[in-house]
């Protein structure tokens, strides 16, 4: 009788059913994957509270699907689907961020499938050159202290082409306007540059100089922004 209860309403005669005993040991295993994984997660890396007890729960959640789907194509592809939905619903992460949603859906695929042990295996090997490449500072760029954003605000009539060009062979080794916009009904422009200075040190001298050319409008300088593509 207390078999009946975890049988589904929709099971065949045929269809085998996941024991109440197999199913908390594969749960259990999944949170155990979470937790590492978000402990892992938390070194090195800027984090929200939600984000880590999302990445803490989703093997769980894949664990479960998985169980559940025990086999059955057509379940299998509509769950495959309203991953997607939920993916393409979600806001745009940073490429660390999706990285490690992959790696938690994937442990939880493992373990749903009955492989407990080589999830773990999975998540330590994986884990381990993620916290080694943190450690090395793997991928981080020489120069990218001196990288920055270049936001300038000019008049109308200042033709910005060419007007800051002696400035920035002075002051950087490489720089690249990407963006105009006009704004204030027209009457002023808005430039974007992303531009590398020689030197450290050196902003406050280049911004008094800018100033004197814009009529000391706005100008904001930045860490160097990202589009989503280079951070995918």
């Amino acid at each position: 009788m207390s078999e009946n209860i975890f049988k589904g309403l929709f099971d065949a005669e045929m269809a085998s059913v996941i024991s109440v005993t197999d199913f908390m040991i594969c749960i259990f295993s999944a949170l155990v994957i979470g937790f590492i994984l978000s402990v892992m997660y938390m070194y090195k890396n800027t984090y929200s509270k939600n984000f880590i007890v999302t990445i803490a729960t989703i093997p769980a959640i894949a664990c479960m699907v998985i169980m559940m789907v025990n086999g059955n194509v057509g379940a299998g592809v509509a769950t495959a689907g309203a991953f997607s939905l939920v993916r393409f619903r979600s806001a745009p992460g940073t490429a660390k961020e999706i990285g490690v949603i992959f790696l938690a859906m994937g442990a939880g695929i493992i373990i749903g499938m009955g492989y407990i042990t080589y999830a773990f295996l999975f998540v330590v090997i994986m884990g381990g050159v993620d916290l080694f490449y943190a450690r090395i500072d793997f991928g981080v760029k020489k120069h990218a202290a001196l990288e920055r954003t270049l936001h300038i605000t000019i008049p109308e009539d200042l033709d910005y082409v060419d007007v800051f060009d002696d400035l920035f062979d002075l002051y950087t080794s490489k720089y690249e306007l990407v963006n105009v916009k006009t704004t204030n009904m027209g009457s002023l422009f808005k430039l974007t540059y992303q531009i590398t200075f020689r030197e450290a040190g050196r902003e406050k001298a280049f911004i008094d100089d800018v100033r004197c050319r814009n009529g000391n409008l706005e100008i904001l300088l930045s860490n160097q922004e990202r589009s989503l593509s280079e951070m995918m």
